[in-house]
């Protein structure tokens, strides 16, 4: 049937046959898609006296917000941490490869790094829209290197840096370049880092706790500086204590100012945190949940060496340790296997496993309005997903970007 727009030339789409991830439930309805953005199917039936140009069945799909990662260090061979003369090129492959896993938006990471490679490598990291070419960039997130050398994980302890004297003007001295940045991870226990924390806050860029050894007052002063997320919980901080809980207290803090959500990553690979401990995370604070799958290079390749910056890594089926010794380094972990993992070692419902890769992120990043949901004037930026969550296809701005070979529409 012809549509008359009076508002737009733009095709219309209607995606029949799915269930909706809207509104928190699964909801069997249409989704409505045109020039990029979700639409109102009653705005356009009453107002406009339209209808659907294209319709697409989706064989009795999910759709769900596309997926967004906000700590992945690389994958495929590319590791975002070193200097190449080209990092770009890596960046774009990676962006077009996990396009398959079903993530549509990242925060490419850097780990603690020698002030050359920050020099070198953020001004070539850009904000930019996601399409064929591969997922949206948030701006990057810099892991390091203002962290605790009692929890530096794999970082190179000889890179690691202290606020002095100039405070903030250390940490511009060591970046130099802050446009693109979205995520700082910074030990809250650190000497002047609640001044750091607040001018970081103070230009939209948010304070991630972790690396650390602080301790509940400390990590709640932090929040109360600015800071909203805690980096990968339950690893390389102090562990749960009943006296003193240190950073994974915040979880249930009573001293976090009101109107603010503390968000906490998890790495749900079922090698970084014991099912146990994410289904106690995720009980005790449900909503700050937000899947990351801080992968490395080694993702999407054979088990072998590969690199975490200025590390050597050794993969071996899914665990990743610093060559020779065994300290976890990041993940080869894909953030559908994340969200399948989530699911089934929490027993949560698949709405609440969907959104810890979407909505949560998107509110940590304050981006909600735009991405994450799948609201009326929001970016389509979505997944259709078989319901075991397997991806069957990965749209942005309303195109297919990818489809599994035996999938069509």
């Amino acid at each position: 049937m012809p549509s008359n727009k009076s508002v737009s030339d733009a095709p219309i789409f209607q995606f029949t046959n799915c269930r909706i991830l809207r509104s928190h439930q699964l909801q069997r309805e249409d989704l409505w898609v045109r020039e990029g953005k979700i639409l109102n199917p009653e705005k356009l039936f009453f107002d406009e006296k339209g209808s659907a140009d294209i319709q697409l069945d989706c064989k009795d799909s999910i759709i769900a917000p596309g997926f967004i990662d906000v700590q992945i260090n690389g994958g495929f061979g590319v590791d975002f941490s070193l200097a190449a003369d080209d990092v770009q090129s890596g960046i774009s492959l990676v962006s077009q490869k996990i396009l398959s896993h079903g993530v549509t938006s990242f925060c490419p990471t850097l780990v603690t790094s020698p002030p050359s490679v920050y020099h070198k490598v953020l001004p070539q990291i850009s904000v930019r829209n996601g399409g064929p070419h591969g997922a949206g960039i948030l701006g990057a997130h810099l892991e390091g290197p203002f962290i605790s050398k009692e929890k530096k994980g794999a970082h190179p302890e000889h890179y690691l840096s202290t606020f002095e004297s100039g405070a903030f003007q250390d940490l511009l001295a060591t970046y130099r370049h802050l446009d693109c940045v979205r995520i700082v991870t910074l030990a809250p226990e650190m000497k002047r880092s609640s001044e750091v924390i607040q001018e970081l806050t103070r230009r939209g860029i948010c304070v991630s706790l972790g690396h650390s050894v602080a301790n509940l007052s400390q990590a709640e002063e932090a929040v109360r500086h600015g800071a909203t997320f805690i980096t990968h919980l339950f690893n390389a901080m102090l562990p749960f204590h009943h006296r003193d809980p240190g950073i994974v207290g915040l979880l249930t803090s009573d001293q976090i100012p009101a109107r603010q959500r503390v968000f906490y990553g998890m790495i749900s690979d079922g090698i970084h945190t014991n099912p146990a401990a994410l289904r106690i995370a995720h009980r005790a604070h449900p909503k700050g949940l937000v899947l990351v799958t801080d992968a490395i290079a080694g993702m999407g390749l054979a088990p072998g060496r590969h690199t975490l910056g200025q590390q050597v890594i050794e993969v071996d089926g899914l665990n990743t340790y610093i060559a020779g010794t065994k300290t976890l380094s990041g993940s080869v972990a894909t953030m559908d296997s994340c969200v399948r993992h989530f699911l089934e070692a929490t027993g949560c419902t698949v709405e609440m496993a969907l959104e810890a890769a979407s909505l949560h992120p998107a509110q940590l990043l304050g981006i909600e309005h735009r991405k994450g949901t799948l609201n009326y004037d929001t970016d389509a930026d979505f997944l259709l997903l078989d319901n075991s969550l397997q991806v069957r296809a990965t749209y942005i701005a309303g195109e297919r970007v990818w489809s599994q070979d035996t999938f069509t529409i």
